[in-house]
């Protein structure tokens, strides 16, 4: 059996390297990502999500608190930070405009590990603390005065 920690730790450095070519050799060709804000059925549309955040935060990092692994299995919390330069999908569908705000957001992934790639990657963040941090919460609130 094989280290389940490799394809995580794949994970976290082909993202900090923004290589999206990298990012995919560390999922399974069926993987599947679950996210507050979308889903990636395959290998292509998971890259095209860890894409669309570094196009909107091109600067974006990630750095792990813990990891926690239960056999194939592994929880990690850690944080993202970045600074918003691109457009972003908000929760309901609109798109943030580039704020050259700075974020940082806890957040916590679940990965299923078979072969050495990660199987299955469910992310779990607040959506309303990343709005906030790039004034989402005021933009709705300035459009829903405008309606």
């Amino acid at each position: 059996m094989s280290d389940p920690r490799r394809p995580l730790e794949r994970l976290r450095k082909t993202f900090n390297r923004h290589d999206l070519d990298g990012l995919a050799d560390t999922f399974s060709r069926g993987a599947v990502l679950v996210a507050p804000d979308g889903v990636g059925q395959d290998r292509d549309e998971i890259v095209s999500y860890y894409g669309a955040f570094i196009e909107a935060f091109p600067d974006s990092r990630c750095t792990p608190q813990s990891v926690t692994i239960c056999g194939d299995t592994l929880v990690a919390e850690y944080t993202l930070t970045g600074t918003h330069e691109g457009p972003y999908l908000m929760p309901g569908g609109g798109v943030a405009e580039a704020t050259g705000r700075s974020i940082l957001v806890r957040a916590c992934s679940v990965s299923t590990v078979e072969d050495d790639h990660i199987v299955s990657h469910r992310i779990y963040y607040d959506q309303l603390e990343l709005g906030a941090q790039l004034g989402g919460s005021l933009r709705l609130a300035e459009h829903e005065r405008r309606v």
